[in-house]
């Protein structure tokens, strides 16, 4: 029994740290690959979302940075379980290629760290959205962190977009990133702005914020691995260890996944 147990709560720490560094990049990929294609089809229909209040994790841009190899697409949402999938647009803000100030954040070290190298950008370089309203083209104007002076606020007619994302140091920066880093860019040429978007967002939709919102759900799940754990103990008494393993693992496995992608949540959501 306890060598079961022991077993199980080993599988789970493994997948755990497999799946932050590794496996988390897979999902985060096959779900870029299903916006991406959801995107596409409202642009051919011209339904693409223009705000001002688009629901929660649908796709709103298409964004290309050519000097890091980056493309993505922009899902609505700041919070940590929304950024599971790829950028979010902060809520408060216009969208990407509208006038005025839109803020994307993104994360730096997980989950495929879709603004992992954003950092490496420097003055002019271009950074391409893709809206329901058309093409807009920014260029890079600096990097800033926490503290550094915050730019004036875009003229009349003008668009910013400001990327944000966090960093660490050492071999495991991406999993103990503490600075939040901003990178801004502005258009001369970006599309008018409707007007009613929130003028503001929920704590857990903020910078470097968690949502504690997700905590009955581990609860749930946390619950589920211990059920699991205490069939296969039981199960061991009446079949074979092969057996009951060639059952258990997927399931064991299911349970992880939805266990890690709740943690997640729990994390601050620029990792």
């Amino acid at each position: 029994m306890i060598s079961s147990a022991v077993t199980m709560v080993a599988l789970v720490c493994l997948w755990t740290v497999l799946q932050l560094l590794v496996l988390g990049g897979l999902s985060h990929d096959r779900a870029q690959q299903f916006l991406y294609g959801e995107f596409r089809q409202q642009l051919a229909g011209s339904v693409a979302p223009v705000g001002p209040v688009v629901p929660v994790g649908d796709p709103v841009a298409l964004m290309r940075i050519p000097a890091i190899g980056m493309e993505q697409v922009v899902v609505e949402g700041t919070a940590s379980g929304d950024l599971l999938v790829g950028p979010g647009h902060r809520r408060d803000t216009v969208l990407p290629g509208q006038q005025g100030v839109s803020l994307v954040y993104g994360r730096g070290g997980t989950y495929g760290a879709p603004f992992g190298d954003i950092t490496e950008l420097v003055e002019g370089d271009v950074i391409v959205v893709v809206s329901g309203q058309g093409e807009t083209r920014y260029s890079v104007t600096g990097v800033r962190r926490s503290g550094d002076p915050v730019p004036l606020p875009p003229v009349e007619g003008e668009g910013r977009l400001t990327l944000v994302t966090a960093e660490g140091s050492g071999r495991l920066a991406g999993l103990t990133a503490d600075t939040t880093v901003f990178v801004d860019a502005s258009s001369p040429d970006a599309f008018p702005a409707p007007p009613g978007r929130p003028t503001a967002v929920p704590e857990s939709e903020q910078a470097m914020a968690s949502d504690p919102g997700a905590l009955p759900l581990l609860a749930l799940c946390l619950a589920l691995l211990v059920a699991l754990t205490l069939a296969v103990v039981a199960a061991r008494e009446r079949w074979s260890l092969t057996v009951v393993w060639i059952v258990a693992s997927p399931l064991a496995i299911a349970a992880a996944w939805l266990t890690t992608d709740t943690v997640m949540r729990l994390l601050p959501n620029l990792i």
